[in-house]
């Protein structure tokens, strides 16, 4: 059997199928929906602890790639686990009245956030209504004029006394508006300045001692008027006072009561109280008219006895689960807020407004990594919580602002709340490596694969998801053909005959637009032509660079032959990737050697147009060189190798077969099939190694010969580590079955370069030589006759430096 016929693959190599009658419905309207994801025991795992741990720094992060399912399932668990737990704390803040800057921040049990409020509401507005009717009552009018008919009688007393102190010292006094006037009398008349002067000295002497002593009195007199004018004041206050608390007594009464398992409560309420009785006046004020701005129509300084329910719990049942889109530095840890007033901006502790980490307190907070790295400071704010245990709400202004400004200061809650970060494997290894943070924060891995082992019981996995999407969607029922297909597409998703595609996502797309082309055709059931037609449409909204590039290549501009045989000269196969869309494109891959100094060269390389793993590539190509048949004489080889019309940067090692396909046939001279085209790594012993994307590049080629016209002797040549990565389309499996196309594995070079130039590999004889006329011996020929001319050529250059 030749060689072609021996690593030729059959059909049912190429592509795994699955036998709708094997599966156990005959439509999913018989399949329950799945609960949960499917394939992903280690992450689940990982989840389970990560939930369950209350140690501190275990706190999660879902990697993997996106559309696998990390949100949904996740939150499917935090819905489980958050049933499990208690509803959280309320928060609430109150004014301090201690120190008006930082609000007291109260925790209580759930639901008990806004009953302080309702009841505080309550108490100013009973406050507003009882405080003016007590001061308005007949008692209060005759306590009040008892204490001021009490002042009065003791300040006639005094005035009295004064009066008859003056007299007694020939003085008269008169109470003025500037003050007390004393007189000197003389016969009981006024004395006037010409008497006085006329009076002899010793009698003036006299005078003025009498003055001087009532003077001092009349001082006396002012201070004993003034304490009893303060205690008069001390006696309305104490007046008011008691009949303030008279009034509001049951009212507090009933507040204690209902509060006395809450002792920051009970302490916000003997504040409180201290407050009202020194703030009468806010209250016995008249209301006034209903104004047109909302910030006038309470008394401002009674708002401060109102209360702000940061988070309220009352109708939460167990822990809450937030999951927050925009995790901006406000939307995380919270925000002061300021309203416009006259022209200025102003605010108090009721324009404190919670961030998802209060919101979340007592449960769980989902972010995506991407969101939170994005948003300035947020990453930062979100750690510094997290190590504190507790929020604290700061303006980012006070932090930038060159002149400090006065603005409110709340108390910092304490928070205890599991993070669960979702984000791919490179974020996380990103973090993990710059961020020490990271490390002790985020403890707990869950990493989604991307795919999961094709199994009797992930097919009936398969199953219960579409199932599932099609009773959340509203679409039609898939028939087991189509599922069977559809787990088929998975497998192609993947490239692998023995793994189906994780990423649901994806999945999901084909049922939804599988459903409407069912539609279209009139099909009560979704049927596998309608899955067919589905990915045919989705491909053919992409691949439109595709189509160019094979009309370049069918019209000649870009050069590739598909029969024919040439020196030097085969055809590789690269994989565009478009994002949502990927494909095989065919490169010619050329080689040309010459007597030389023993190196081969990569032009892309030379020109910087090859990427680091090319690169390695093509030094392991030169390491097979030299490690064959560099033994017994030096490589005087100069060599190129190209890919021909290729402009953009090569990057993969799956290339290296292939240049060296192209390298020994421009050795030996024999030519190469033009119709077979080589994808592949080797290693430095001639191993063919496994590449990526093998059922596109088979495919790629496959449009390109289909383009030119089949010749029965086309086909690719594929590493056999690779056989089970087939997934190929019907039609180029069909094209296999009919001999129209030939897909071969290969396990060495050996095997490869027999294939290709139907000439035997050849293998070394007893004398250490390869055989004449192998594809090895014509090689060895030509590189000894090289290294036979350098030698030549070098020693005549010896001969005529001897003669100079």
């Amino acid at each position: 059997m030749s060689v072609r016929e021996t690593l030729m693959l059959r059909p049912e190599q190429l592509r795994r199928r699955l036998d709708p009658a094997s599966l156990p419905f005959a439509s999913t309207e018989e399949v329950e929906p799945l609960v949960g994801t499917i394939g992903q025991p280690r992450a689940l795992d990982a989840i389970e602890y990560g939930l369950a741990t209350e140690t501190g720094g275990y706190n999660l992060f879902l990697s993997g790639q996106p559309g696998s399912g990390r949100a949904t399932t996740v939150l499917d668990y935090l819905e489980q686990h958050r049933k499990l737990r208690p509803a959280p704390d309320d928060w609430v803040y109150v004014h301090s009245f201690d120190d008006p800057d930082r609000p007291n921040a109260i925790g209580l049990p759930a639901g008990r956030g806004s009953e302080l409020q309702r009841d505080m509401e309550e108490f100013v507005e009973a406050a507003r209504r009882e405080i003016p009717r007590a001061f308005e009552s007949e008692e209060y009018d005759r306590r009040q004029r008892e204490i001021l008919n009490e002042v009065g009688r003791r300040r006639n007393e005094l005035t009295e006394e004064l009066k008859q102190f003056a007299l007694e010292r020939g003085f008269a006094l008169e109470m003025t508006v500037a003050g007390i006037v004393t007189l000197p009398l003389q016969q009981g008349e006024p004395l006037t300045t010409e008497q006085f002067e006329r009076l002899p000295d010793d009698q003036k002497r006299t005078i003025a001692g009498a003055s001087e002593e009532i003077e001092e009195r009349t001082a006396s007199y002012a201070r004993r008027i003034h304490q009893l004018e303060k205690e008069a004041t001390v006696n309305v206050q104490e007046l008011d006072r008691d009949v303030a608390l008279f009034a509001l007594g049951p009212l507090f009464h009933e507040l204690r009561e209902s509060w006395a398992d809450q002792p920051e409560v009970l302490a916000y309420l003997e504040a409180v109280q201290r407050d009202v009785v020194t703030s009468l006046s806010d209250f016995r004020q008249p209301e006034e008219a209903e104004s047109p701005f909302p910030f006038l129509r309470k008394p401002p300084d009674q708002l401060r006895y109102r209360v702000n329910v940061l988070v309220d719990n009352g109708n939460l049942e167990g822990a809450p689960v937030v999951v927050e889109r925009n995790p901006t530095y406000y939307n995380l840890i919270g925000r002061v807020e300021y309203r416009a007033a006259f022209g200025s901006m102003v605010t108090d502790f009721r324009e404190i407004k919670p961030g998802a980490l209060h919101r979340a307190n007592g449960g769980f907070l989902v972010l995506e990594v991407l969101d939170v790295l994005s948003h300035p400071f947020s990453w930062e704010a979100l750690k510094r919580a997290l190590r504190s245990g507790e929020v604290r709400i700061e303006n980012l202004a006070e932090e930038f602002s060159p002149v400090p400004s006065a603005t409110l200061r709340p108390e910092p809650i304490s928070i205890d709340v599991k993070v669960v970060l979702i984000g791919t494997q490179f974020a996380y290894h990103l973090l993990y490596q710059l961020d020490d943070d990271f490390r002790e924060l985020f403890k707990v891995k869950a990493d989604f694969a991307p795919e999961m082992p094709w199994s009797r019981e992930h097919q009936g996995n398969y199953a219960a998801f579409v199932s599932r999407w099609v009773r959340k969607a509203g679409l039609r029922h898939f028939d087991a053909a189509a599922v069977a297909r559809l787990i088929e597409h998975g497998a192609r998703l993947r490239d692998h005959q023995g793994k189906l595609s994780t990423r649901l996502l994806d999945i999901s797309d084909v049922l939804s637009e599988a459903s409407f082309w069912a539609g279209k055709a009139g099909h009560e059931l979704v049927r596998a032509e309608d899955v067919d037609r589905a990915i045919e449409k989705r491909e053919y909204r992409s691949n439109l660079l595709e189509e160019r590039l094979r009309e370049l290549i069918a019209d000649g501009t870009i050069v590739i032959r598909t029969d024919g045989a040439q020196v030097g000269q085969v055809n590789g196969l690269a994989v565009l990737d478009l994002g949502d869309y990927t494909f095989g494109k065919p490169s010619r891959v050329s080689a040309r050697v010459s007597l030389g100094r023993g190196g081969v060269e990569s032009i892309e390389r030379e020109i910087k147009l090859s990427g680091p793993i090319h690169s390695k590539g093509f030094m392991i190509l030169s390491g097979y060189l030299a490690s064959t048949y560099a033994q017994e004489w030096p490589l005087a080889l100069a060599g190129t190798i190209t890919f021909e019309q290729s402009y953009d940067e090569v990057e993969g090692d799956s290339a290296s077969s292939t240049e060296l396909y192209a390298l020994l046939s421009a050795l030996s001279g024999l030519p190469l099939e033009q119709g077979i085209a080589v994808t592949g790594s080797v290693d430095q012993h001639g191993e063919v190694q496994a590449v990526g994307g093998v059922t596109r590049k088979v495919e790629g080629f496959y449009a390109t010969c289909k383009a030119s016209g089949l010749t029965g002797r086309q086909g690719v040549l594929v590493p056999a580590a690779n056989v089970s990565h087939l997934m190929l389309s019907d039609e180029v499996v069909e094209a296999v079955r009919e001999r129209r196309f030939h897909i071969w594995a290969v396990r060495t070079i050996d095997e490869g370069i027999e294939l290709l130039s139907g000439v035997p590999a050849g293998v070394r004889q007893e004398d250490g030589a390869y055989a004449p006329g192998t594809v090895h011996g014509l090689v060895e020929e030509r590189l000894r006759r090289y290294a036979e001319a350098a030698r030549a050529f070098a020693g005549g250059r010896e001969e005529d430096r001897g003669e100079d």
